[in-house]
């Protein structure tokens, strides 16, 4: 189907992006199964390079992400190998300093690189923005140590920018809600564990359930602090005895956080 439609298709990527991929027989993209690097390995694809997603499993992503990832990869007929990494053993990573996040990349990407290398591919792209900014985000540090490319940063395509191209493309993926690794739901300098992720993992599932959606749960000591967008907090409190109950079995000090997060832009 891509292929019969593909001057169709080209008309969702735009021409800088195109002309970049164009000049790359073979790229593998690391996959996190998000709105970013689920357009770049489309734009890709459609631009007729060989291309192969790379998904990192560690315990810091919920089963749902791989799930996404499998499902995307598999409806345009994407190369995609599932890569299952521990990252607790690295002290670096649990102690949950300020450059964590610069650790785990570095762990995580040179997982991929020895992987897509074995595979034949010489070159590794992630799906930065051009959003995202370096000093705000010192996993960015670590990709560039280790030479691996940002198409869609360098294009200078912003988040909604690739919304809305997704959207006009048909990817599912267009409106998914970004989604932080579980490791961001616990406080700086707190140590991370096995039971903490799996607990904020199960009360944001629980939360799902309810139907809530982009908000994200977070851990204080013993305590829950649960952030909700503009628009569903009006609801969130005031469902809280009802989230209160179906939470208890993971704590008894639950707090709403009157401050919005900032939502989802279309």
């Amino acid at each position: 189907m891509i292929r019969k439609l593909k001057g169709k298709f080209l008309a969702m990527v735009p021409n800088g992006l195109s002309n970049y991929l164009k000049q790359h027989k073979k790229l593998a993209v690391a996959f996190s199964g998000g709105v970013d690097s689920a357009y770049l390995l489309y734009a890709a694809k459609i631009c007729g390079v060989e291309v192969a997603a790379y998904f990192v499993k560690t315990e810091f992503q919920p089963e749902f992400e791989l799930m996404d990832a499998v499902f995307f990869s598999k409806q345009y007929d994407i190369d995609l190998r599932i890569i299952r990494l521990s990252v607790l053993g690295e002290p670096d990573i649990t102690k949950n300093s300020s450059d964590r996040c610069y650790h785990c990349k570095k762990v995580i990407f040179k997982s991929i690189l020895k992987a897509c290398l074995k595979d034949g591919f010489l070159l590794l792209a992630d799906g930065s923005n051009f959003d995202d900014k370096a000093e705000e985000r010192p996993g960015m540090r670590a990709i560039s140590e280790l030479n691996v490319i940002s198409p869609l940063r360098d294009c200078r395509l912003t988040k909604l920018q690739i919304r809305r191209y997704s959207k006009s493309a048909g990817l599912f993926t267009f409106d998914k809600p970004s989604y932080s690794c579980l490791a961001t739901r616990i406080m700086n300098n707190a140590k991370i564990s096995y039971d903490k992720l799996r607990l904020i993992d199960s009360v944001e599932q629980s939360l799902f359930s309810m139907g809530f959606s982009d908000f994200r749960a977070r851990l204080y000591g013993d305590g829950l602090l649960l952030q909700f967008t503009d628009e569903q907090l009006p609801y969130a409190k005031a469902d809280i005895p009802y989230i209160r109950e179906n939470l208890m079995a993971y704590s008894t000090d639950i707090t709403i956080d009157d401050t919005p997060r900032k939502g989802l832009t279309l």
